[in-house]
């Protein structure tokens, strides 16, 4: 340094001189050193605290993804109908009870672990150690999903290209009407418009070229929002996590102006409210069953994205606001979809029950044909189907953050400055997966999937969380998962059973999912030092302590 300095004829006159000069070599080598991080590592930000893996570029980025995560398809396609279902505004008691018992715990302890630890879903759980097969479920299951959802995705875009079209192809040229729509058979909607077979699931049939299309175009949309990580998708969530809101609130103008509207809001949260309904186990289970899917918690998502904050960001209020928007958003939707769902019941002369549908009855059934009866209908077809494709590529990001992060985390040296070709490998190995759904019998393979791999299994997950890491709901959860068992019944697809292969098929993917809890648990304490009950206590104690810490560092900050 004193070399360089007298070689190049600076004069150092003084101490202040001397130390003025080591400040501007300071800055000049920490400037050096982060232009060449962000060279080698394009996902590292010059300002970023972690120079390792980047942060957020700004924490507006942060919450918008958060919530364009937690708020998902079911909070438009299940939650209203399961209000509907169960009492209407009465089925918001137990909702809020279980928001505030296991939701938000859960949110904001996963929210944390990850932001203090720095890692993905599996690094994560190297603090506690029997547990680490809990990250590998996580990832697994959200590969698994993200194979389904983006073939949902990809039939939203074929329905958005249908729509560009006067009259909608749905709106009396196919051969389906109110009763085809309950009982989902042949000549539907959805079969006629994707060629799908709903007769068996033994055969699947070719790959149906248009939807493989769609797919193909899902997997660039994703590809290309995550190709640098968060840095990318941070700006993509500005439109994606916004214009759904904007789309419903239009909606539901829209909808309070139609006649019938009025029945259709009674029917889900108005005064038609059964208070009754409170004492059906099943209410509280499908409560807090919805909770957990509608927020996401045990996919390893919340993990994933809170990694990538700053360690002193107050994550605590961060859960409170997510998982509240999450909820609101859930009965807003409610009123969008059942004021025209009200409508279509008017025109039909019918009760609202028989119009009113959950999942892909609702999505791509019930709600198509109740958009068509109204004036411009290309319009409000063209609107739902572009919020239904911007909802579901939010959880989308989240789903295939997890795996990119935790690629990255198990090979840091191998893929930490190759982000952009890791998320193009996952994107392109899951769309080959995806084309099996996208066949003749590909809705079967879809909900197969959704029901073993994204249902119950997560419940699971819950439990085993909250055992080791103690939580005072423990109890509660491990009810609804006993109930969840117990009144488990073999799924169908409308009126059509799966072959008993077919049920084999889907718990053998529960069980590759999770098998990995028990092996890794053993392996651990096969390898710990000293006997079962001594690892056990060790275990416990470790535990306690380092939630502590967690909770400690977040709470004094």
């Amino acid at each position: 340094f004193f070399l360089r300095f007298t070689l190049s004829g600076v004069s150092i006159t003084s101490p202040v001189a001397l130390e003025t000069l080591l400040k501007n070599e300071e800055v000049q080598l920490e400037q050096h050193y982060r232009s060449t991080i962000q060279k080698l590592y394009p996902h590292v930000g010059q300002e970023d605290e972690n120079t390792d893996r980047g942060n957020w570029s700004s924490k507006r980025e942060y919450m918008l993804s958060m919530i364009g995560y937690a708020v998902g398809l079911g909070n438009v396609w299940r939650f209203p109908y399961l209000a509907y279902k169960h009492g209407g505004g009465a089925f918001l008691i137990p909702y809020t009870i279980m928001l505030a018992v296991a939701g938000l715990p859960l949110f904001f302890m996963e929210s944390s672990f990850g932001q203090f630890c720095s890692q993905g879903p599996i690094n994560v759980w190297k603090a506690v150690p029997i547990l680490q097969g809990v990250g590998i479920t996580m990832m697994l299951v959200s590969t698994f999903v993200a194979i389904y959802y983006n073939v949902i995705i990809a039939y939203s875009i074929y329905y958005l290209f249908a729509s560009f079209q006067y009259p909608l192809p749905w709106s009396g040229n196919l051969p389906f009407t109110l009763n085809t729509v309950k009982k989902i058979s042949n000549g539907n909607l959805l079969t006629a418009l994707c060629f799908i077979d709903l007769t068996t699931i033994l055969y699947t049939g070719p790959v149906v070229w248009h939807l493989a299309l769609c797919l193909l175009l899902a997997w660039i949309l994703v590809g290309a929002a995550l190709f640098k990580g968060i840095k990318s998708s941070g700006k993509v969530v500005y439109f994606t996590a916004t214009f759904p809101y904007v789309v419903l609130f239009i909606l539901l103008i829209r909808g309070v102006t139609l006649e019938g509207a009025k029945d259709g809001i009674e029917f889900y949260i108005g005064s038609k409210s059964n208070l009754t309904k409170l004492t059906d186990s099943e209410v509280w289970k499908d409560a807090a069953t919805q909770i957990f899917f509608s927020l996401s918690i045990a996919w390893g998502g919340l993990m994933a994205l809170s990694s990538y904050n700053k360690f002193y960001n107050n994550c605590y209020q961060d859960s409170i606001i997510v998982c509240i928007t999450n909820c609101g958003t859930s009965v807003f939707a409610g009123f969008a979809i059942f004021s025209i769902l009200g409508h279509m019941a008017h025109v039909y002369q019918r009760p609202v029950s028989e119009v009113a549908d959950a999942g892909f009855g609702l999505a791509f059934i019930a709600y198509p044909d109740a958009l068509s009866k109204l004036p411009i209908s290309p319009l409000w077809s063209i609107l739902f189907f572009v919020m239904l494709i911007t909802l579901g590529l939010d959880s989308q990001f989240a789903g295939i953050e997890v795996i990119a992060t935790c690629l990255q985390d198990a090979y840091p040296k191998l893929l930490k400055s190759k982000r952009g070709i890791v998320t193009t490998a996952v994107c392109i190995v899951l769309f080959l997966l995806g084309l099996p759904c996208i066949t003749r019998a590909g809705i079967y393979w879809v909900n197969l999937i959704d029901t073993f791999c994204a249902g119950w299994i997560l419940l699971v997950q819950y439990v085993i969380m909250l055992y080791v890491l103690p939580v005072s709901n423990y109890l509660v959860l491990s009810i609804i998962l006993v109930w969840s068992l117990y009144t488990f019944t073999s799924p169908t697809y409308g009126s059509v059973a799966y072959p008993d292969w077919g049920i084999s098929l889907g718990w053998c993917m529960t069980a590759f999912c999770l098998i990995w809890i028990p092996i890794l648990a053993v392996w651990k304490v096969y390898k710990a030092s000293g006997g079962p009950w001594q690892v056990k206590q060790d275990v416990h104690v470790l535990s306690e302590k380092k939630v502590l810490i967690i909770f400690k560092e977040f709470f004094i900050y």
